[in-house]
C-alpha cells in the first residue's frame, strides 16, 4: 500500500486536470460544432483561463490544438452530413438543423459574399457570432466539394481558437483566482455573441 500512496502523491493536481480536461474540451467543442447550441467560444476562454494559471509550459498550447483540431473535424463532419443531405431526395435531419439556424436574409447576404470573396468568407465566418451556419450552408449551396471547404476552414479554425483563447489569457492575467477569471471570459464572450443580434435589433427600430 505504501507505493499507492506515493504514487497518488507523486501525481499532481495539475496532471489530474490535464488528463481529465484535454479529452472533455475536445468532445464538448467536437459537439459543439455538430450540435450549434454549445457555447464552444466560452468552452475554450474558460479552458485558457486555467490554462493560464497552470505551471505546466505548454499548457496554452494545448488548449489551442485542442479546440482548433475538435472544431476543425466538427465543421468537416457537419459539411459532409449537409452534403449528404443535399444529394438526397428527402433531405436530412443535419441540413434541416442546417437550415434551420440560417435565416433567409442572413444566407442571402452569406450567399452574396461568397460568389465576390470566396475562401476569405469563409475564414472570417468562424470569428463572427452567428456567422459559421450560414456560411457553411452557402457553401453547401454553391455545391462546394469537400477538399474545398477544408482548405478555408482550417485557418478558420485556427483563427477561432487564437481569438477565444486570447479572450480566456486576458480573462486570466486581470484575476488571482482562476474561477474569476473564467467568470470574466465568459461574460466577456456572452456579450460578443449577443452583441451583433441587439445591434440588428437597434438597426430595425431605428429604421422603423
Amino acid at each position: 500500500m505504501s507505493w499507492l500512496a506515493a504514487a497518488s502523491t507523486a501525481v499532481s493536481p495539475e496532471s489530474t486536470q490535464q488528463a481529465i480536461g484535454y479529452p472533455t474540451l475536445f468532445v464538448l467543442v467536437l459537439l459543439g460544432a455538430l450540435v450549434p447550441v454549445v457555447p464552444t467560444g466560452a468552452l475554450v476562454s474558460s479552458a485558457a483561463v486555467v490554462a493560464f494559471h497552470q505551471t505546466a509550459p505548454f499548457a496554452l498550447a494545448l488548449v489551442f490544438v485542442t479546440a482548433s483540431a475538435a472544431a476543425f473535424l466538427g465543421d468537416i463532419a457537419l459539411y459532409w452530413l449537409g452534403r449528404r443531405g443535399m444529394r438526397s431526395k428527402n433531405g436530412s435531419r443535419w441540413l434541416e438543423a442546417i437550415r434551420s439556424r440560417a435565416p433567409e436574409d442572413r444566407l442571402t447576404q452569406a450567399q452574396e459574399k461568397l460568389a465576390d470573396h470566396g475562401v476569405a468568407v469563409l475564414v472570417l465566418s468562424r470569428l463572427v457570432p452567428a456567422g459559421r451556419i450560414p456560411v457553411m450552408l452557402a457553401c453547401l449551396m454553391a455545391k462546394w466539394p469537400l477538399r474545398r471547404f477544408a482548405r478555408g476552414n482550417f485557418p478558420a479554425c485556427l483563427a477561432w481558437a487564437v481569438t477565444y483563447q486570447l479572450i480566456g489569457i486576458l480573462g486570466g492575467s486581470l484575476f488571482s483566482e482562476p474561477w474569476e477569471g473564467v467568470v470574466a471570459a465568459v461574460a466577456l464572450t456572452v456579450v460578443i455573441s449577443a452583441a451583433p443580434s441587439a445591434w440588428r435589433r437597434v438597426r430595425r427600430t431605428a429604421k422603423a
